[in-house]
């Protein structure tokens, strides 16, 4: 019988979620360390997976007891059944009811275990009609069969058309991919360590990239991976480089990067720089500030200078300038599991308005002749190409001289925006 200790876990982090602020990553970090290893990762699969497919899901139970108002508990444990049922083939029938019910006592509502019980065996005799209506919901109702909102999905559906969105929705309810960078500013053979414990990786090139990356397979918490605490790697998203990449840095530069915490560009800019120069790395949260201090610490990133955003000189100058905003992150929601609930329409609006003054800010900040690179992490177009047309418009003195767009479903990789405009000499 598989062990109950993660079900239980998952169940309390989907409770946390609920109440909690707290990003559902951070809140799965806290929690594994109770968890034995080896059900870490059906404890994060079923953490995440209801995370995911949340609407999917009630619309499930909506069909079994449509007159049926349940407590949040009992939701959330008819959640965890049903992905257990309809998501998770490795889980056999028999242990996704039992041991839902079990829990339901455990958890002091054994009033609702008839009804539970009751629920799940009845899916689980209608399974395959109920995967059919499933396959029609998702093309009749793609925000609920594909369980993102539908603010979200009508704005991407006007954009791209049916068949784009329906391929980013697929592509943001895959599990992400943990990809890491390989140091150069610290000596080891990273494939070599790997190889020898037998951790599976695979490079992955990108035209955008310099040097390859490594796709890593299940790697567990990524502290306990050889050359992690020697500072050999740093997990990042091919995406995320290609705002460092249209920056370009060159030696002995000095570059400022405005949002930096907690450190994935600032220390590749170092590597591109090879140490020399300067990065100075501004953020508003000291928290995060203390985080890129450390990871600077950990890869050897000597010249990068961490600094709270306030101590900033207004006058100071530099020969390029990172703005890597504060956005919507609708191009990470693979990533982001619970992002997809957090975000609200109103959000975009408030988003705009920050990267627009940051980028006003940066301006000052660029030399004559220098380059401004601004990236964000969405797909809205109100966040990238129009955010950037209107610095622009607003701007006389800078001119665009590339922009991209890396899209999810398109590029394999999480969706990036960058432009790269120079100030005139």
């Amino acid at each position: 019988m598989p062990s109950q200790r993660p079900r239980e876990i998952a169940l309390r982090l989907l409770r946390q979620w609920d109440t909690a602020e707290a990003r559902a990553d951070a809140l799965l970090a806290e929690a594994l360390p109770a968890v034995a290893a080896r059900d870490r990762a059906l404890c994060q699969e079923l953490f995440y997976g209801v995370l995911r497919w949340r609407a999917t899901l009630d619309w499930l139970i909506a069909q079994r007891a449509p007159d049926r108002h349940q407590a949040p508990l009992v939701r959330d444990l008819l959640r965890l059944g049903l992905y257990q049922i309809f998501w998770l083939d490795r889980v056999p029938d028999h242990a996704a009811v039992h041991e839902t019910v079990a829990l339901t006592r455990a958890c002091d509502v054994g009033h609702a275990a008839g009804f539970i019980n009751a629920t799940l065996r009845g899916c689980l005799r209608d399974r395959d009609s109920l995967r059919t209506a499933l396959e029609r919901l998702a093309l009749t109702q793609p925000a609920l069969g594909f369980s993102h909102p539908d603010w979200l999905v009508t704005r991407w559906m006007a954009r791209w058309g049916d068949a784009r969105t329906r391929a980013l929705l697929q592509w943001n309810n895959l599990p992400a991919v943990n990809f890491v960078r390989p140091n150069p500013l610290r000596d080891g053979d990273l494939s070599a360590r790997w190889t020898a414990a037998a951790v599976k990786h695979n490079p992955v090139h990108f035209d955008w990239l310099t040097a390859p990356m490594f796709r890593v397979g299940d790697p567990g918490p990524v502290s306990g991976l050889p050359g992690y605490e020697e500072g050999l790697f740093y997990v990042q998203d091919p995406g995320t480089l290609l705002a460092v990449s249209l920056l370009a840095a060159e030696l002995d530069e000095d570059i400022l990067d405005l949002c930096a915490a907690p450190g994935g560009k600032a220390t590749a800019i170092a590597a591109c720089l090879q140490n020399t120069g300067r990065v100075v790395a501004c953020d508003v949260d000291r928290q995060r500030l203390a985080r890129l201090q450390e990871n600077c610490r950990r890869l050897g990133a000597r010249c990068v200078e961490p600094l709270h955003v306030a101590q900033l000189p207004p006058r100071a100058v530099f020969d390029r300038v990172l703005v890597d905003a504060p956005c919507s992150n609708t191009g990470v929601l693979r990533r982001r599991v619970d992002l997809r609930w957090r975000l609200q329409s109103r959000a975009l609006a408030q988003a705009c308005a920050t990267q627009r003054d940051l980028l006003a800010r940066a301006a000052g900040h660029v030399k004559p002749g220098g380059v401004l690179v601004y990236s964000t992490c969405s797909l809205e177009s109100e966040e990238n190409g129009e955010q950037t047309a209107a610095f622009l418009a607003a701007h006389p003195k800078f001119s665009l001289e590339v922009e991209r767009t890396l899209t999810p479903s398109d590029d394999s990789v999480d969706g990036m925006y960058a432009a790269r405009m120079r100030r005139e000499a």
